[in-house]
């Protein structure tokens, strides 16, 4: 029996390596000139090794939409933020940039994956849905 899979169905790591292949082949998301130099957090030391990390990032961000909707900028840098190590001194929780959370957030919406909600936040379009949903269906489930 053959029933259709959603997004809460398959494994979230295949999910966002497959949705992050899917924006990458659209097209659609523009990548900005920083994003070779650009640190993800003021707590990293370096920029990330993965030249698909703005791809990784807006497919997390839109997955993570998805399943509980009303997330905003605020929300992110908290969700991608970590440790800060400070050497010999205890480390302290760090937030993660605002900067690419929006400009993730504003592209998903130019696509739209994602839309204001007007109670706070971004919330998944039903087109939005249906495009993650068409993705996670396309994952093969390993027995």
């Amino acid at each position: 029996m053959a029933t259709a899979r959603t997004v809460k169905d398959v494994s979230p790591h295949e999910f966002v390596k497959a949705y992050a292949a899917h924006l990458k082949r659209s097209g659609k998301v523009e990548l900005p000139p920083w994003t070779d130099i650009v640190k993800t957090a003021r707590f990293k030391e370096l920029a990330p090794y993965d030249p698909d990390w703005y791809y990784v990032r807006a497919a997390s961000m839109a997955r993570k939409i998805y399943l509980r909707g009303g997330l905003g900028v605020g929300a992110f840098k908290r969700i991608y933020g970590g440790s800060k190590r400070n050497g010999s001194r205890p480390p302290h929780f760090c937030e993660s940039s605002g900067a690419i959370a929006r400009h993730i957030l504003q592209q998903l919406q130019e696509m739209n994956i994602v839309d204001v909600d007007p109670k706070g936040g971004r919330r998944i379009t039903s087109s939005g849905r249906r495009d993650l949903d068409q993705v996670a269906g396309r994952i093969v489930v390993a027995p």
